[in-house]
């Protein structure tokens, strides 16, 4: 499973892109809103630090078909190749999804919470859906199992519309997805921190500097490698 960070903070974005394997950057209205500013500065920052190879994830805020279009195609000169263009789920967003994907734009229709709204976006050709797990989970729905739902319809129709699972609270939520079939996720700074953490591994690590130094002393193995040219 694929992995996109989703934040638009840029220190954050340095450090991840840095040291994780992330495939890209994932952004929407609220994420934006809290970094505040300059929003294309930011936008243009964001996508200098992944490179253009790297995906990065822009919401649309227009709401009529035609502005929406305007919107997109705007989104995407702008930030260049692999700009996916976020689209609520709504009948002008599916609207605007279908011509645009036509257009050859990449579309990650965001905000569903239910298969049905997963087959109605694949079928306008979204080139990602983005069901919102933990959203589900905190209404006491299964979001996991809605992940579970798409990926198995998505499997048997043969589409090429890919799940970028979203809105996680937990570690553990993501592992689930991955198990179920989801082609990708969008995970935060924190939850993302928290798939790397183990106390064991630490302890592990620990042990290993440990047991060398009370054989070895302060050298180390690079240093012995050295003296040996």
């Amino acid at each position: 499973m694929r992995i996109l960070l989703d934040t638009a903070n840029l220190d954050e974005i340095r450090y991840f892109n840095t040291h994780y394997p992330i495939e890209g950057v994932t952004t929407n209205p609220t994420i934006l809103s809290k970094e505040g500013g300059d929003v294309l500065s930011l936008l243009s920052e964001i996508r200098a630090i992944i490179g253009e190879d790297k995906e990065l994830h822009v919401q649309v805020m227009e709401s009529e078909y035609e502005k929406i279009l305007e919107e997109a195609r705007a989104i995407v000169a702008f930030l260049g190749k692999n700009t996916f263009v976020k689209i609520p789920i709504t009948d002008v967003g599916l609207r605007a999804t279908a011509t645009l994907a036509k257009e050859g734009y990449g579309i990650t229709v965001t905000a569903l919470l239910s298969a049905a709204q997963a087959i109605l976006a694949s079928n306008a050709g979204a080139s990602y859906v983005a069901p919102y797990v933990s959203r589900l989970e905190n209404i006491c729905d299964d979001g996991i199992g809605s992940v579970a739902n798409i990926a198995e319809i998505f499997d048997a129709s043969g589409t090429d519309t890919q799940i970028l699972a979203a809105s996680f609270k937990t570690a553990k939520e993501v592992l689930d997805v991955a198990v179920v079939g989801a082609h990708a996720a969008t995970i935060s700074p924190s939850v993302m921190k928290r798939l790397i953490a183990h106390t064991s591994t630490d302890t592990s690590i620990a042990g290993f500097a440990s047991d060398w130094l009370r054989a070895f002393g302060n050298v180390t193995l690079l240093d012995l490698l050295k003296k040996r040219k």
